[in-house]
């Protein structure tokens, strides 16, 4: 008999294990795909670390955090500077001065400022939706150029149609600071993500190519209490009607050449473009392998933002008015369940950035002990 069985080898699932392990109970660890560390899985090709189910770069302000999965793995100094790509022009990410003089040869803060502060004037009032929240934020030129067509693509919606709350906090800089996030700690595990979810896993029973939901009666009996990180409604056999979710379709691809387009991430802005960016997997780890030498070949992924339907894999949570509603009325069924724990993205209907996870499931794991 099990003290906890934990329904999903990703970062929630491998950070209770660990924890409770530690803390001397018995835990059985599962998961339904064939492989550990959830959507953080990377997989080697050709020795570059392919982040398989899209770029994942970890980034915190916790130092608590921060410190425990340097337990399991050491970090380099990647640090984010994506390229906007809008029909061949390029512009730096987030929006700084090297975007600012690009878009308008502006030289000084205090131009480009000028600048904004004239084009946001057509926004009278509370932005009432994306378009206007963004306008009001960057001005017209830089929203027509690297804001909305890549958001149309994201979201499968017309920005005028999507609320203002999804743009509010985008990085706006009058410095020449590329790095994308405004984190104390930044980087990629040396050696990929699922190197680090092993030594995070290590000694403990895990069993793979297990679907729970379909073996759940004598799942259930194996162990006194469940930590379930599937999605909230599969668990109640989407009694209520489906949560809804963007999903994202990759198409990957091995290149005979040592550098494809120079950088990590490439956003493609325009509407025409069908991918919403292209990552250059190699570029995560400075295009070496593990001993330091340089890589001949490149592994490339154009990622397609999709609706999601039954089937497809979720990604991220559709946030408005019916599916949060929906949710909550999931939550209030999961709350009735004594002995089962509903915890990460797809359990509790929520994006979260990796050491978010972190940090609710150590204190989770806390309170479990």
């Amino acid at each position: 008999m099990y003290d906890y069985l934990i329904v999903g080898a990703g970062l929630y699932g491998a950070t209770c294990a660990r924890q409770l392990t530690d803390a001397g109970k018995k835990v059985l660890v599962i998961d339904k795909r064939d492989h550990i560390a959830g959507n953080i899985y990377t997989e080697k090709v050709e020795d570059i670390n392919v982040h398989k189910y899209g770029a994942h770069i970890f980034h915190t302000n916790d130092k608590g955090v921060w410190e425990y999965v340097q337990r399991f793995a050491e970090f380099n100094r990647f640090t984010n500077s994506p390229v906007a790509n809008y029909k061949g022009e390029l512009y730096s990410m987030p929006f700084n001065m090297y975007t600012f003089n690009k878009m308008w040869d502006v030289v000084t803060p205090e131009e480009a400022a000028a600048k904004i502060d004239e084009q946001r004037k057509e926004i009278k009032g509370t932005p009432q939706n994306l378009e206007e929240q963004a306008i009001s934020l960057v001005g017209r030129d830089i929203y027509e150029k690297l804001i909305k067509g890549y958001t149309e693509k994201q979201w499968g919606r017309d920005c005028k149609d999507l609320p203002a709350f999804i743009i509010k906090r985008l990085p706006v800089r009058l410095t020449f600071d590329n790095n994308y996030f405004n984190a104390l700690y930044q980087g990629i595990p040396i050696g990929g993500y699922t190197k680090m979810v092993e030594h995070m896993l290590e000694g403990i029973e895990v069993r793979l190519g297990v679907d729970y939901l379909e073996y759940k009666d004598t799942l259930d009996k194996e162990a006194e209490k469940i930590i379930y990180t599937g999605p909230i409604d599969a668990y109640f056999n989407f009694k209520l009607g489906n949560l809804e979710y963007r999903s994202v379709r990759f198409e990957t691809e091995v290149l005979n050449q040592p550098n494809f387009q120079g950088n990590a991430a490439v956003n493609y802005t325009d509407r025409e473009t069908p991918w919403t960016r292209i990552i250059e997997h190699k570029w995560f780890e400075f295009g070496k392998d593990e001993d330091g030498n340089d890589l001949p070949k490149t592994v490339i992924s154009r990622e397609y933002s999709s609706e999601w339907k039954p089937g497809d894999e979720p990604y991220y949570p559709v946030n408005d008015e019916k599916n949060s509603s929906l949710y909550l009325k999931y939550k209030a069924l999961a709350d009735k369940e004594s002995n089962v724990v509903f915890g990460g993205r797809l359990g509790e209907y929520k994006y979260y950035d990796m050491d978010k996870v972190i940090r609710v499931a150590l204190d989770k794991a806390e309170e479990l002990k």
